[in-house]
């Protein structure tokens, strides 16, 4: 049996429930979990704003240890620490073979299966395929990605969606380079590791936005040589840090219309505006017609960094072991699993970075 909070209706509260889990099938392993973060994803879900099958597991950002492997795993063994990728890649449809892994047509395959059963005998499914808000999961192996024994599980944990997704964003999709100015809009998570990857890259100006101001010093900590709140004005006042231009790159971290529409404003003629927010498929954005053409910019969406998290998280460990990665402080209350709910009440707040779950080990 596997301790595990549950989500029975949509906007309900999360239950901690004693499930069943299957064993682990052909392709793949069985984790215990060890620590997941609280990301604003796993809110979205149980709030509706994505879709999950009911009654449903959440939590995706997760790492922990092997300790069952199903037929055909024969290059992971139990005892091997590992992060959970809620995104694996099929490698064979139309985008994996075309470079995008990120945007594979199967990797939520997983998620539409039941993986356990509730004690009620009615089947459980996994969120986002990786059901890491729970003492032990079953995900496919594609899902598990190996993390050496030098780094902490716990801050492996934030590998697996805040550090792919807002360092991914900057250096895959944006292709930040050197000298080169950022605007980061919302310092959640993802927002706060875009900071950091615009100090990877080089970035000169690096321009962080959020109603907290309690989350500035972090902001600063990360990179930024610049933390404003929002304000009717905020395209004017980063254009008056930018030369009267503007940046050369801003990346939104928020999901809704009018930030994303305050981050295009923001951005130069010939820049480039990234979207990584989620936002809702009510929530609509407007464009004249006249600016697309004539401010020259490129608006773009970006899905899991733009990340092939197998390759990505081996280049984010060499960061870290060098001291140029900060997950440690990404970490602003460690919680158990019965407080998922209070975390959930954190992000609708704004409050914090992230939260992480710790199970016994």
């Amino acid at each position: 049996m596997t301790r595990a909070a549950v989500l029975r209706t949509l906007g309900g509260e999360l239950s901690i429930e004693e499930i069943s889990l299957r064993d682990p099938g052909p392709g793949q392993v069985r984790v215990r979990m060890v620590a997941t973060g609280v990301c604003h994803s796993d809110l979205s879900l149980a709030d509706g704003t994505l879709r999950a099958t009911l009654p449903v597991v959440l939590g995706h950002e997760g790492a922990g240890t092997v300790v069952t492997v199903g037929p055909g795993v024969d290059d992971l063994a139990v005892g091997d620490r590992v992060v959970l990728n809620w995104s694996p890649p099929c490698r064979s449809c139309w985008y994996c073979e075309h470079g995008e892994p990120y945007l594979c047509a199967r990797a939520m395959d997983g998620a539409a299966r039941p993986y356990g059963v509730l004690s009620d005998g009615a089947p459980v499914y996994p969120g986002l395929g990786t059901a890491a808000f729970a003492s032990e999961t079953v995900v496919a192996r594609a899902g598990c990605i190996p993390v050496p024994s030098d780094v902490p599980l716990d801050e492996a944990a934030l590998l697996g969606c805040a550090v792919l997704t807002g360092v991914g964003a900057v250096l895959n999709a944006a292709r930040v380079q050197p000298g080169e100015s950022v605007l980061v809009v919302g310092l959640g998570g993802v927002g706060l590791c875009a900071v950091q990857g615009a100090r990877l890259a080089g970035a000169s100006t690096i321009i962080a936005v959020d109603p907290a101001e309690s989350k500035f010093d972090l902001a600063r900590r990360f990179g930024a040589t610049d933390v404003l709140q929002p304000s009717p004005d905020l395209a004017k006042r980063v254009r008056a840090l930018t030369g009267g231009r503007g940046v050369d790159h801003a990346v939104e971290c928020v999901g809704r219309a009018s930030t994303i529409r305050t981050a295009w404003s923001a951005t130069r003629r010939g820049g480039h505006t990234t979207v990584v927010g989620l936002g809702s498929i009510s929530d609509s954005i407007t464009f004249n017609a006249l600016e697309i053409a004539h401010f020259g910019r490129t608006l773009a969406g970006c899905m899991y960094g733009s990340t092939d998290p197998e390759v990505d998280v081996p280049r984010l460990l060499e960061h870290y072991r060098a001291g140029r990665l900060d997950l440690a402080s990404l970490v602003t209350d460690r919680i158990g699993l019965g407080d998922v709910g209070s975390a959930f009440d954190e992000l609708r707040a704004g409050r914090g970075a992230r939260s992480l779950v710790m199970f016994d080990s």
